[in-house]
Parts: structure tokens; C-alpha cells; sequence
């Protein structure tokens, strides 16, 4: 078996066109399996090396010219079960390519630091990912670059000036839920020749065609629901060849790419992506709604639940929701949170988001999470909705949240003050 029949499209891949009238369900199953037929099977095979061997030398010449991460030259580079995923995810996104990396961190990382340096000026949504602020304001303003936050898609008008050399957002923001307005921020940008990058993690491509929206680089932490299944980390960003141009080029120089294992077992989660997002929607909504009118919670930030200040937005830009969302509670002495944290039986404690597992974590929007929150401020709380059965889950919730009333002294009523 040679490269070149690992590598080429055996199968009849999606066309954009194609990929316009097909339902995303259908597509999931018929994307990234063009290796599959050269062992006569269902599933692309697992490809690993670190060395990449040819037959002549006119074809290792080739593949040195070609686009790195498109094609075999080296292991760095990627194997035929990376490219089957990439290729996967480009069509998914309704776009020309894909570069898998390490993890979502990797991702938006190689994306900033393409567009970084003295004299280049990054516009970033308020309420991104704390990971992504510290990098900005931890790296890239110590390498030169200007960090400014935008808060509405009027204020990044305000502030897009000739140096400006990409606009990052997250929507919705992470933590907080906030809305981004994607078509206006992309048209504002554009009009300056900016290009706009998104972490689309929170939508996945079932959820928010980003690309469509005007969006011109998109980027994933696959580590949540795209693989689904908490046992690896991955990023996965997407564009046209000309947007990833200069990332491309980056994640060369840095020996940013992701391990073929990671690749192939996100290749076999993904079959399943759009029923799972679908019934982590059906449960989130029916948890979040239980939520708003529980006596401990002060509000459900959920941009999904009609009285979501973001929800006019959400409708217009996203076709679902699977969450995960925050929800705020009353304050309370540290010691009461904690009972009411470790007091959960169903949901785990842990920062990740997107398995089918259920999730909790105290929710601090701050790049340093991991700190006490003071007895008179209102709590906040990240739930991720997994696959288990919504009534389960609502009773897991209530009876931690019990705990929370009965620290008020007010059982039954909404409680306001420190126990």
C-alpha cells in the first residue's frame, strides 16, 4: 500500500455546493472516510509515523513544496488520518481547510501569535475564555503587541484602526454568556481590511455557521463536544487557504500539530456529534427552565431561555444551544458553597465541558479562577448538561440546592444574605 492511496480522495468528497443542501446529521457520516476504502472498510484506518518515506525523489520534492499540514512530508506535518479529519472539518465548516492541533489552547494561541508583534494591534470581546486573556495579556503585550477589549460590536467600530491585525471574539463569552453580534463585528472589520477570528467552541459547526456569519478564521477546542467523550485534547481551526496562511506558517515554525491517535478517535466521535448536541439541547433547556424558577437561583445566564438578554441574537445566529451555561446564586459563606459543591452525587467537579458526562464548577469571571469569592457577592456556577436522563439531573440539583436554603434559614423562599 503506497502513500499516495492513504492520502487521496478514494471517496467522493462533499462539495461546498453539496455541503448546502445536505443535513448536518447526513454529513457527519460521510465526511473524513475517504481512506476507508483502500483496506475495504467503514472506518478510516489509523495511520501513525514519524517518518514519511517515498518512492522517487521528485516526489519528496513535491511534497516539500506543497502545503504543510495538506499532505505528507514529515510526522510534524500530519499522517493520512490527520488529513482525513481535516478535510472532515473543512466541510463541516462550509470552508476550503483545516489544521488540527494539540488542544483548543493550541489553537487560538497559534491564531493570536500569527497576527501578533510590535506594531500590530488585536481587538478582543470582552469575557473570552480566561486561558485566551492571560496568553494576551501574559505573552503578547510582553512581545509588543497592543490587547484592546470590546464589549459591543459599536465599541470594536471605535477602536479598528490601521494597525489593527485581527479581531478575536468569543461568543457567547465565556462564563458570562454575553451575545457577540458576529455579522456586525465581521462587516466592521472587513470594511477596514481586518480579518475575524472565532472560538466556536460553545456552537460547533451543527449549531453556528460561523463562516457564513463572516468569520474568517474558526477555531474549536474539539477536546469538548466535537471527539464528545473526555479522553483527549485537540484544536481544530478552519478557513479558506488564504485566512490560515499565516497561522499555517506559524504552527510550522512551532511544531504546533495534533498526535494521529487524538485524530482518529475525534474521526470516530464526531459520527455522533449532532445527535448528542441535539440531546444535550433537549436536557439543558429542560434543566435551565427548572432552574429559573428554583427559590436559590438569582438568575440562569443561558443565551437560549427567552428572557436571556442575548436571546434575540442567539436565535438569529445560532440553530441551538447545548449549553453549558451559568447560573447565579445568592451569596453565601465559602464553607456553605463549598457543602453545596461537594454536595452534588451525579455531577462531577472538573473544568472541562462538552463530554457526556455532567459537569460543575465555580464559575469567577477572571483569568485566575481558583479563588475565594467573597461572602457578599453573589455566586456563580458553570453547569455543563451531559447525556443523562433531565430528571435525574434536576434532582441532583435540588438537592444540592437545598443545601443553600437551608443555610438561609429560609426554606422555601429566596435567600439573601451570608449564613
Amino acid at each position: 500500500m503506497t502513500w499516495s492511496s492513504l492520502t487521496g480522495p478514494l471517496l467522493p468528497s462533499l462539495s461546498l455546493t453539496e455541503k448546502e443542501t445536505m443535513h448536518p446529521e447526513t454529513q457527519l457520516i460521510h465526511v473524513g472516510r475517504n481512506t476507508a476504502s483502500a483496506i475495504h472498510a467503514i472506518n478510516p484506518p489509523l495511520v501513525r509515523t514519524s517518518t514519511t518515506v517515498f518512492s522517487t525523489l521528485d516526489e519528496y520534492k513535491q511534497a516539500q513544496r506543497g502545503i504543510v499540514f495538506d499532505g505528507p512530508r514529515y510526522g510534524r506535518s500530519g499522517t493520512a488520518t490527520t488529513f482525513e479529519l481535516q478535510r472532515a472539518m473543512a466541510e463541516l465548516s462550509g470552508t476550503e481547510t483545516a489544521i488540527a492541533t494539540s488542544s483548543g489552547l493550541a489553537a487560538i494561541t497559534a491564531v493570536l501569535s500569527a497576527h501578533a508583534g510590535p506594531g500590530h494591534r488585536i481587538l478582543v470581546s470582552a469575557g473570552i475564555y480566561g486561558p485566551t486573556r492571560a496568553f494576551c495579556e501574559e505573552e503578547l503585550v510582553r512581545a509588543g503587541t497592543v490587547i484592546e477589549y470590546f464589549s459591543s460590536s459599536a465599541e470594536l467600530s471605535a477602536l479598528l484602526c490601521d494597525d489593527t491585525s485581527i479581531v478575536f471574539v468569543e461568543t457567547p463569552a465565556s462564563l458570562t454568556m454575553e451575545m457577540f453580534d458576529l455579522v456586525a463585528i465581521s462587516s466592521a472589520a472587513h470594511a477596514r481590511g481586518v480579518p475575524v477570528a472565532c472560538d466556536s467552541t460553545w456552537g460547533t459547526p451543527v449549531f453556528l455557521d460561523a463562516h457564513a456569519l463572516g468569520v474568517d478564521i474558526s477555531i474549536h477546542a474539539a477536546t469538548k463536544f466535537i471527539n464528545g467523550h473526555s479522553d483527549l485534547l485537540l484544536g481544530l481551526i478552519t478557513g479558506t487557504y488564504d485566512a490560515l496562511g499565516r497561522v499555517r506558517a506559524h504552527c510550522d515554525r512551532n511544531g504546533t500539530h495534533a498526535a494521529p491517535d487524538v485524530c482518529w478517535l475525534t474521526l470516530r466521535g464526531v459520527r455522533t456529534l449532532a445527535v448528542r448536541m441535539q440531546r444535550h439541547q433537549t436536557s439543558a433547556l429542560t434543566v435551565a427552565r427548572w432552574l429559573e424558577a428554583h427559590p436559590a437561583v438569582r438568575r440562569v445566564l443561558f443565551p437560549a431561555l427567552e428572557a436571556d438578554p442575548g436571546h434575540k441574537l442567539w436565535k438569529s445566529q445560532f440553530s441551538g444551544a447545548a449549553g453549558p451555561f451559568t447560573i447565579e446564586l445568592p451569596p453565601c459563606s465559602e464553607a456553605t458553597f463549598a457543602r453545596f459543591i461537594d454536595h452534588f452525587a451525579l455531577f462531577g467537579l472538573g473544568t472541562s465541558w462538552g463530554g457526556f458526562e455532567s459537569l460543575v464548577m465555580p464559575a469567577v469571571p477572571h483569568h485566575l479562577r481558583a479563588i475565594d469569592g467573597a461572602s457578599d457577592a453573589p455566586r456563580l456556577v458553570r453547569l455543563h448538561i451531559g447525556l443523562e436522563n433531565a430528571e435525574d439531573l434536576i434532582e441532583d440539583l435540588d438537592s444540592a440546592l437545598s443545601v443553600l436554603l437551608y443555610a438561609s434559614g429560609e426554606s422555601g423562599s429566596h435567600p439573601t444574605s451570608d449564613d
